[in-house]
């Protein structure tokens, strides 16, 4: 039976280094890009045979050894159209055996197939992360699976920012309760299945993972995601725990306000009163001056304090930021090495065949 999907690579974008191909995928619901160059259709079509057994119906373009197909635009679409015969053969296959293994739909960022009509995406998540025991932040092995719970986590973390910023715009303590509420539910959520994907990485030796066919770089690649993830977590979290203390201080504040309204209600006792009047100290005694005066002085440090709580929260907000910041600027680094140990072995291997033609 064919499958549902539509694939075709419409075009490449072209770099100083390599080329990359553009695969579009539309599914009933929704579309979306994968961008993979020609050495992960390699590395994909080695795992596909290795898993199913037999070649796909069409054979993987070849590579090229004496031309540089990234300089060479007629390669280059000889190549894109090959490349997207290859998937589309794949995909409209009568043989389902290629479209049934996980390195394909890993390939292609393809959401998990459900087994039956009771076990869909949703219920093949929550039974991987609550384990067989109920136990929950079971470790997610399976790396298609981890793919979607990965979805589903940053869907978590959106609707947390989400509720947050609805509770910061709400006018009503509760509709500003509800909004808290469903942010805390959300990143409770999110820490579960966080841990979850962190257990999956750690036993990356798994059968399950062994025979998907993800290389070391695309392991890196989910760590890497993985760590965005808890950064966002920890940035959420901190922003809610800062807005619920500044709820706190306002609910101080107002207490304050409606208990002086109450004393200048009052009505002002006859007796005899030293120093400069005001509305508060009218209709007490001296005594009862000194009161008030240690009161207010006990209520404004706690204010200050509860201040120095927020202004504290929103500098490690900062300095997460910034911590953030610095590692972009390693990967960018590394990205750069990496690139210009790439371009020294082409030049190389441009030598090479210089001298073999």
């Amino acid at each position: 039976m064919p499958s549902t999907i539509e694939i075709s690579i419409p075009n490449a974008t072209l770099t100083e280094d390599f080329t990359t191909y553009n695969i579009t995928i539309r599914l009933p619901l929704r579309s979306f890009v994968v961008q993979k160059r020609y050495s992960e259709f390699v590395s994909f079509h080695d795992a596909l045979v290795h898993q199913v057994g037999t070649q796909p119906p069409v054979p993987l373009p070849k590579k090229s050894w004496f031309h540089n197909t990234n300089s060479n635009e007629r390669l280059r679409e000889e190549r894109r159209q090959g490349l997207e015969k290859y998937l589309q053969a794949i995909n409209s296959a009568e043989d389902q055996r290629w479209r049934n293994t996980s390195v394909w739909r890993s390939f292609l960022n393809l959401p998990s197939q459900s087994t039956s009509t009771n076990s869909g995406p949703s219920a093949r998540l929550h039974k991987a992360i609550t384990g067989p025991g109920g136990v929950e932040s079971a470790p997610i092995i399976d790396p298609v699976l981890w793919l979607d719970c990965h979805r589903e986590l940053k869907s978590h973390l959106h609707d947390a920012r989400l509720y947050l910023t609805r509770r910061d715009q709400a006018t009503t303590p509760q509709k500003q309760h509800e909004s808290s509420a469903h942010a805390k539910s959300s990143l409770n959520k999110s820490g579960t299945m966080i841990t979850a994907l962190e257990g999956g990485l750690k036993d990356t030796g798994n059968d399950s993972w062994a025979g998907s066919g993800l290389g070391d770089g695309e392991i890196r690649r989910r760590r890497d995601l993985l760590v965005s993830a808890k950064k966002e977590k920890d940035g959420l979290e901190n922003l809610h725990n800062a807005m619920m203390q500044k709820s706190k201080l306002d609910a101080t504040v107002a207490s304050i306000q409606d208990k002086d309204k109450l004393m200048g209600s009052a009505k002002p006792r006859v007796g005899r009163v030293l120093g400069k009047e005001t509305d508060k100290t009218r209709e007490l005694d001296n005594q009862g001056v000194l009161q008030l005066q240690k009161q207010t002085m006990e209520t404004q440090d706690k204010s200050v304090d509860e201040l120095m709580k927020i202004i504290l929260r929103q500098r490690e907000l900062g300095v997460a930021i910034n911590n953030e910041l610095e590692v972009q600027n390693e990967l960018l680094n590394l990205t750069d090495e990496d690139v210009d140990r790439l371009q020294r072995k082409i030049e190389i291997g441009n030598k090479r065949v210089g001298k073999i033609s």
